[in-house]
């Protein structure tokens, strides 16, 4: 018998609210965890397709969680930008997933050499993402959730946290000499 396969490596995503370098606590959670957005292009097909198989598949594995049979109401992690965030121009003609976990994604750059440097990958930066899908049943809600398993940067792209680089925030700064201050240092 084939094993039911729900691992899923996307096509080329845009990372959104990247916690990957620390974990955090989502919702009052004691748990702290890894986690990201996956912003889909809904022109990608091949990753919306294979993220419907595997979603399918944990369906399966979930009949036992779930009394012997798939609920009618299932939570299901494949969401659409257009109707979720109207006003968000980074999921405009996109699907989204959010993907997490307990345990530290491993993150490549294109060459797969590990990235250190927390800069390099960031929400905004394109990657291809390795996510599993799994059956839950947590406090009355089912459904189909995206662990987050690894992580290879692509691309950069027009950073989603509105945050600038120090570099380009002084990038018009004169340093004005001043006497007294050099006396000092």
């Amino acid at each position: 018998m084939e094993k039911p396969n729900t691992k899923v490596i996307t096509g080329k995503v845009r990372l959104s609210y990247a916690n990957i370098w620390t974990p955090k606590a989502v919702n009052d959670s004691p748990d702290k965890k890894y986690s990201v957005s996956l912003i889909i292009p809904k022109t990608d097909k091949k990753t919306i397709a294979s993220i419907h198989k595997a979603v399918d598949e944990a369906k399966q594995q979930g009949i036992s969680k779930w009394g012997g049979k798939i609920p009618a109401v299932l939570k299901l992690p494949l969401r659409d930008g257009d109707e979720e965030r109207p006003g968000d121009e980074a999921y405009k003609n996109s699907y989204f997933i959010n993907a997490s976990a307990k345990t530290k994604p491993g993150i490549v750059d294109r060459n797969r050499q590990m990235i250190f440097d927390e800069e390099e990958v960031y929400s905004g930066c394109y990657a291809y993402v390795s996510v599993n899908f799994y059956p839950f049943n947590f406090n009355g809600n089912k459904g189909i959730a995206a662990g987050l398993n690894n992580i290879m940067k692509v691309a950069d792209g027009e950073s989603l946290g509105g945050r600038i680089s120090a570099d380009v925030d002084f990038d018009s700064v004169e340093i004005e000499y001043d006497e007294d201050i050099e006396a000092y240092l």
